[in-house]
């Protein structure tokens, strides 16, 4: 749905509540059509990426797997050689 919404669970070191944060607003931004909202729809806004970001955290939270944790520095170089390759044609 948005690209800049980047999985979250299972990475080592674990998200903090900045990235959860981040992500709702991206979220958020998408759904509503809006980066930033006028006055009248801004405490609406907010309270909207509270609640996803508060979603999101019990979610993470609460995911089980068996898979060992992804490297983030990993998996960031990886999506770096994916662009690279992606836009260098």
């Amino acid at each position: 749905m948005c690209r800049n919404i980047k999985t979250l669970f299972n990475f080592e070191p674990p998200v903090t509540d900045d990235e959860i944060r981040e992500a709702a607003l991206q979220f958020v931004r998408k759904v509503s059509g809006f980066h930033k909202p006028s006055k009248a729809n801004e405490v609406t806004f907010l309270e909207t990426v509270e609640e996803i970001a508060a979603a999101s955290k019990k979610l993470l939270s609460s995911l089980e797997t068996n898979a060992p944790p992804k490297d983030r520095a990993e998996e960031a170089a990886k999506a770096r050689a994916r662009a690279a390759k992606k836009f260098s044609r």
